[in-house]
């Protein structure tokens, strides 16, 4: 029987790096240095630089990256603050973690990310009580965060951009993560960049507000073991930071590994009667995931299993119909008939930079065979 084919796979990516990312490692033990030191203010600016902002600050996790992000704006008890209810639910936890009040807005069909349309409604319905917008950076696809912006502008809030999926997607050559005012990454393993262990970090080009994150990641620390203002403790530390320094330099050309496989699946699935991932005009998508529709899709799911072809559902249900949030958390006036379209019907195949192009084509046969059946 051929190898298992997994939906993702963060070891082959340690493997093609072993060389590089053991040295770092051994680095920073030789150092004597654990938790932030110089390899996480390295990383810091590097992954600034990288993404077009003045500031980076490195932090515990892409949860924390967003509830940082959120204190640091000022959001909190009180405040109202519009997301997606098609996302990780990282994204609505951590509004909620603040103390604010998550609303959850309707996604557009195409690229499952913040319908502008339905954020209008929420602001002509809520008026000034939306205080923060984050909009999410699904799949890799950039939302539509021009219009997102100017809506928000108009009515005076915030944006906190989530790119945990998308590191390097954008527009017009401008990355995400550079349009609101402020942005948070999850550098989980899976992560286009990821870290071996949890990490995550935020960008912006306020140098107070990122001096405001800086504080409230330790304490609220100014001087060291005297509170400022009252923190938390959400510190990326110097391993994690220097194995992310090692795979930083690869990201771009691991990307376009990930946008070769979505170019052969895109192919090789053209009309196989699936809905395939759009792209819109003047963005660059990134393939954190590459998520096709099927009307049939635990059908096609399982005969894939039984080939040895693993696949995901990101995600399984959306925030406003899981237990701990239905009927409890505002639902936007436009209600969510596209993210309740999706739910049954969204598959995401085999995606990583490592994947051999024999596999994917392994992956489309099997997938074609399987809807002739």
């Amino acid at each position: 029987m051929a190898s298992p084919i997994p939906q993702t796979d963060p070891k082959a990516g340690y493997l093609e790096l072993q060389a590089d990312i053991d040295a770092a490692v051994a680095r920073v033990l030789a150092g004597g240095w654990y938790i932030l030191g110089k390899e996480v203010s390295a990383f810091e600016a590097e992954f600034a630089a990288w993404n077009g902002n003045a500031h980076g600050i490195g932090v515990a996790n892409g949860t924390d990256a967003l509830v940082l992000a959120l204190r640091g704006l000022g959001i909190g008890a009180g405040d109202m603050v519009a997301t997606v209810s098609h996302t990780a639910v990282a994204t609505v936890a951590a509004i909620e973690l603040t103390g604010a009040t998550p609303i959850l807005i309707d996604i557009e069909a195409d690229s499952y990310c913040m319908d502008p349309a339905a954020l209008e409604a929420a602001f002509a319905r809520e008026g000034g009580r939306i205080k923060a917008v984050v909009p999410v950076h699904l799949y890799g696809h950039p939302a539509d965060i021009d219009a997102i912006a100017a809506l928000a502008r108009n009515h005076g809030a915030k944006v906190l951009e989530d790119c945990s999926q998308a590191h390097g997607a954008a527009i017009g050559g401008r990355k995400v993560g550079t349009f609101g005012e402020i942005a948070a990454y999850s550098l989980y393993p899976t992560k286009n960049l990821g870290a071996l262990g949890d990490g995550g970090v935020v960008t912006t080009d306020d140098a107070t507000l990122a001096q405001r994150i800086r504080e409230l990641r330790e304490y609220g620390w100014r001087d060291r073991y005297i509170s400022a203002t009252a923190g938390m403790n959400s510190r990326l530390d110097e391993l994690q930071a220097a194995i992310l320094r090692a795979k930083l330099p690869h990201l771009d050309h691991d990307n376009g590994r990930r946008r070769a496989v979505a170019a052969h699946y895109d192919s090789a699935l053209a009309n196989s009667g699936l809905r395939l991932p759009a792209v819109r005009a003047g963005t660059t998508h990134v393939y954190h995931q590459y998520v096709v529709r099927a009307a049939d899709r635990e059908g096609l799911r399982a005969r894939l299993r039984e080939g040895g072809i693993a696949t995901n559902v990101h995600y399984p249900a959306p925030v406003h119909l899981q237990p701990a949030y239905q009927g409890r958390t505002p639902v936007g006036p436009a209600g969510m008939a596209a993210t309740e379209a999706a739910q049954g019907e969204i598959l995401s195949l085999p995606m990583f930079p490592q994947l051999a192009r024999a596999d994917a084509e392994r992956v489309t046969e099997a997938i074609l065979a399987a809807l002739r059946a």
